[in-house]
C-alpha cells in the first residue's frame, strides 16, 4: 500500500520540507507539533499556554489524518526546560485519554524560540 502524505491549514505551518503527517498502511506518522497558530504566529507565554496550543495542532494533523489521538501509539515531547514535567503531564491528561494509553519518551532538548515539541504515531487497525 503506497504511503500518502497529509498537509493541512488547520495547523501550524511545517517548519521545512516535510509533511504533517504520513500515513502508511494501518499507521498514521505525524511530524513535530510546536506552539504556533495555524497563520505561523507563535504562541509565547507561559509552558502551559504552549503545550496546549502545540496538542492542538498535533490534533489538527491526527484529523486531517483521517484519525485522532485516541488512536496513538507512541507520543514523544520534547521540552525546553524539564522542570516543565509536572506541568506537562496535567496537560497531557486532557489530550491523550483512556485505558489504553500509548508509550511516551519525554526529552530535555534545546528548542530555541519555544518551549515543547510533540510528534506521535497513531495505528488505526483493529
Amino acid at each position: 500500500m503506497p504511503k500518502r502524505a497529509v498537509m493541512t491549514d488547520q495547523a501550524a505551518p511545517h517548519g521545512g520540507p516535510y509533511s504533517h503527517a504520513v500515513v502508511a498502511g494501518d499507521t498514521i506518522y505525524l511530524a513535530g507539533a510546536v506552539p504556533a497558530l495555524p497563520d505561523g504566529t507563535r504562541v509565547t507565554g507561559s509552558f502551559t499556554e504552549q503545550a496546549h496550543a502545540a496538542f492542538r495542532n498535533l490534533a489538527a494533523v491526527a484529523e486531517a489524518a483521517g484519525s485522532s489521538l485516541d488512536q496513538a501509539v507512541r507520543v514523544g515531547v520534547y521540552l525546553r526546560d524539564f522542570a516543565d514535567f509536572a506541568e506537562l503531564n496535567e496537560v497531557y491528561k486532557q489530550y491523550i485519554k483512556g485505558d489504553n494509553l500509548p508509550v511516551r519518551t519525554t526529552l530535555p532538548v534545546p528548542l530555541v524560540g519555544f518551549d515543547i515539541e510533540i510528534d506521535a504515531i497513531l495505528y488505526t487497525g483493529a
